[in-house]
């Protein structure tokens, strides 16, 4: 048989787009369901609300205060040697066990590193303290 040049061709291949469109629905219903069951922790750092007056210390009552400074001396009260990096945890406990409702206050210098804020936060964290405060300085 021959076929005509104006004449169609009756076995044109269809693409059938529903299983693609059903594998489609179905992943985007997971993500949204997976989406919402997701919970982030952060620290609002930035927030300036709470932090306009200092916390008030009582003689019962005395918070363990970290000064970092520029060069990322660590300065536990205002003593006058900073002390290093190993004894943070130690200090920590030291006065916990003198007073057990004291909470941490860091007053990290615009130039001391991240690091060395988040190295006294896990210390404290470690040490059972969950109270803990970032001022400015």
């Amino acid at each position: 048989m021959r076929k005509l040049a104006g004449a169609k061709k009756n076995d044109e291949s269809n693409v059938d787009l529903t299983p693609m469109l059903d594998v489609v629905f179905i992943l985007l219903i997971f993500f949204v369901v997976t989406a919402t069951f997701l919970s982030e922790t952060a620290i609002d750092a930035a927030s300036n609300e709470n932090n306009e007056t200092p916390p008030e210390q009582n003689d019962d009552k005395k918070n363990i205060l970290f000064e970092l400074g520029a060069n990322n001396d660590i300065i536990l009260n205002g003593e006058p040697r900073p002390i290093l990096e190993s004894q943070i945890r130690s200090n920590i406990d030291r006065l916990k066990a003198e007073n057990p409702s004291a909470s941490v206050i860091i007053q990290p210098h615009v130039r001391s590193n991240v690091a060395t804020l988040v190295l006294v936060m896990d210390s404290a964290r470690q040490a059972g303290i969950t109270s803990i405060s970032i001022v400015e300085p």
